[in-house]
């Protein structure tokens, strides 16, 4: 139970400390060293933080090596597993009979080159911590931890651990340890020989993870670093430091999440059909039309309406574009259909599949479509504006008009026109060079998500609504012909966008407008409406509008990128949450079991007592005063620490204060692992 001898002096070297001190108001000021005692009762102490420093110690299994996969025996859980068989004809493959004595050679040679990093002088002999985390040279120790995962089919040990070794990725592929014995010598500089037994047949394969240069030391259990300064400076400073995806982006993910999970009562919409050829779960997207509507839609001709489905098939949401009361006739269309499925573009809904369906109770072509939860179409986000058209309105005798709009004050800022226009462009591009027609370049048919993100919906509807018999022969004979329109089309979104308004574009408005945008906007942006929209005397591409961008498409990808690099970083924020849930949901199932084989003390004696009072360590610690005592970096620095088994010692109470028990991080791991091994043997009926 003792851990290992650490001495005092090995434990004033400090190479990092939390940065989860003061969460929300919680804990309090980082405290490099206490005594043990004066950590129990002075109450503005951290208790966990009796030493936060990191030490690189190996004696006690390494954060990245198997045996410190936690999560890999939580997988036994899960109520369905696949096992994979060996792949005899694997690259890696060596057959029973292959020489080992190259294996042997090279864990020789390049033990010493580990030994130098990751050995302490308190560990004993180095040739016990000579590995690298995660490299493993022993047959049967990884494939108890993946029993599973075969060579040819599983990263390096490396990757395929949850902690990955962090020395691998700054150490360049060139770099090795000199080796004296060439038969010994591996296939590429770096590079090391592994094998693995799974299911009794033993695989040798070759490693890639470079070996660590000696110096570099690296924390043994998980820390957590601060925000990266290129992005620190992107955002407004806040008052407290956030440990936690921004509000923003979790509200917006969450709102999808709904929407995606969004049902309804059968029993109060009888219309809607339980199921539709290989889909189920219908939710309408917007208000359903009236049984006897006469009104067409003015986009297509048709009654449409529109659902969110799942598909039986891959279980994936699916957006459905019903057509009603339409018959199809002339299958030869499906061709633009193929055609359409192959486009994958990031501004465009993908098209899936089409069909015909009666589920309805009447003949329906359904256009299936990328479902993108929480899109609105760019018609609600910026023309739903009763008052907007107020410029365009023709005034009555003795009014007069009112003032002029300007940009951010009834007008749209040009930045956004332009990052519009990019990814419009972008999208007709990708369709033009396919050889097809958009056709649906509406305000009402582009859907907007996030802030600026745009998606062209609803393709290759008009494709197959207006096919008939003159095109059998040749269905892409208008596609040209179409491919202009489309450029029309396009610049009347972007003049709606310029006056914030869609009676801009209507024939008698267009000098007003065009004036409007003179005056607010640049010259650019006028001169590509005005290309757009007149016609010329020889075929015009979407290529001919690059020049007009200009160096505003730099802009746009500047501005992607940081973007990037911010949801990147609320990425980092969030990375280390399962594991840690896993590691508590594994804590829960031992903690205060009931019975366990019988044993009502099952949960109060041996192993698992110390984890009992683990768990009070964790989480009901108090001050001298009695008051709780909440400190949100010292659950999360303990339960690293548990995960890492790390040889630190920790002392825990019993609750009535008569025993105190030291232990190491280490010996909890082995107690946590050993204890829940007990509890899925007896799930899996193998007690």
């Amino acid at each position: 139970m003792d851990g290992g001898g650490l001495t005092d002096g090995s434990l004033t070297d400090s190479y990092f400390s939390t940065s989860f001190i003061g969460v929300n108001g919680f804990g309090s000021p980082v405290e490099t060293k206490y005594p043990l005692m004066q950590r129990m009762t002075n109450s503005s102490s951290s208790p966990s933080l009796l030493n936060d420093s990191a030490k690189p110690y190996t004696g006690h299994d390494p954060l990245t090596s198997p045996a410190s996969s936690l999560f890999n025996d939580f997988g036994a859980l899960n109520i369905s597993q696949r096992r994979k068989t060996p792949n005899p004809t694997a690259s890696e493959f060596i057959p029973k009979g292959g020489s080992t004595s190259r294996l042997s050679n090279v864990s020789q040679s390049n033990m010493s080159a580990f030994s130098q990093v990751f050995s302490h002088p308190s560990m004993g002999n180095p040739a016990t911590a000579g590995l690298a985390p995660g490299m493993s040279l022993s047959a049967g120790s990884s494939p108890l931890h993946s029993p599973k995962i075969t060579p040819h089919t599983s990263p390096a040990p490396r990757r395929r651990s949850h902690t990955p070794n962090p020395a691998s990725y700054m150490v360049p592929s060139s770099a090795s340890t000199p080796v004296n014995n060439p038969v010994s010598q591996t296939p590429s500089s770096g590079q090391v020989i592994q094998k693995e037994t799974v299911g009794g047949t033993t695989y040798f394969y070759t490693d890639t993870t470079p070996a660590p240069l000696t110096g570099m030391v690296f924390p043994n259990y998980h820390i957590y670093p601060p925000t990266a300064p290129h992005v620190a400076y992107m955002q407004p400073k806040a008052n407290a430091p956030s440990f936690f995806m921004a509000d923003e982006l979790r509200q917006e993910l969450i709102n999808r999440h709904l929407i995606t999970m969004a049902q309804i009562d059968q029993a109060d919409m009888p219309a809607v059909p339980a199921e539709v050829d290989s889909y189920h779960s219908l939710f309408p997207l917007e208000p359903l039309p009236p049984p006897n509507r006469i009104q067409k839609s003015s986009n297509f001709g048709y009654i449409t309406s529109c659902y969110k489905a799942v598909n039986s098939k891959d279980d994936l949401p699916y957006c459905l574009r019903r057509i009603h009361g339409f018959r199809l006739v002339n299958t030869k269309c499906m061709v633009l259909v193929d055609m359409w499925k192959k486009i994958q573009h990031s501004n465009i809904v993908t098209l899936r599949e089409v069909f015909t369906t009666k589920a309805f109770a009447e003949p329906s072509l359904v256009f299936a479509y990328d479902f993108h939860a929480g899109g609105e179409t760019m018609m609600n986000r910026h023309f739903n504006d009763p008052n907007a058209d107020a410029y365009f309105t023709k005034r009555k005798w003795g009014q007069h008009d009112g003032p002029l709009p300007r940009q951010h004050a009834g007008l749209l800022p040009e930045s956004l026109i332009w990052a519009y226009i990019v990814q419009l462009s972008s999208a007709l591009r990708t369709i033009h060079t396919a050889g097809l027609a958009c056709r649906v370049m509406d305000p009402t048919k582009i859907l907007i998500t996030g802030k600026t993100r745009l998606r062209v919906n609803c393709v290759g509807v008009f494709d197959v609504l207006t096919f008939d018999n003159s095109q059998s022969n040749n269905p892409l004979a208008l596609m040209a012909q179409y491919q202009q329109a489309d450029l029309i089309s396009l610049g009347k979104v972007v003049l709606a966008l310029a006056c914030n308004s869609l009676a801009g574009i209507q024939r008698e408005n267009l000098q007003k407008a065009m004036e409007l945008v003179t005056i607010n906007y640049s010259s650019d942006l006028k001169n590509l409406i005005l290309y757009l929209l007149t016609d010329q005397n020889r075929m015009r591409s979407v290529n001919d509008i690059m020049p007009m961008i200009g160096a505003r498409f730099y802009t746009q990808l500047d501005a992607a990128q940081m973007r990037n690099d911010v949801i990147e970083e609320d990425l980092a924020k969030e990375v280390q949450n399962g594991r840690l849930f896993r590691l508590l949901a594994k804590l829960g199932t031992i903690n205060e079991r009931p019975e366990f084989q019988k044993d009502p003390t099952w949960s109060e004696t041996g192993d698992r007592y110390l984890l009992k009072l683990f768990r009070d360590h964790l989480f009901h610690q108090v001050t001298e005063a009695g008051a709780p005592w909440i400190d949100l970096s010292h659950i999360i620095s303990c339960l690293n620490k548990l995960d890492a088994g790390v040889p630190e010692k920790i002392s825990l109470i019993s609750r009535d204060e008569k025993s105190v028990l030291v232990v190491t991080y280490s010996d909890l791991k082995r107690c946590f692992e050993n204890t829940f091994q007990e509890l899925i043997a007896a799930a899996n009926g193998q007690l």
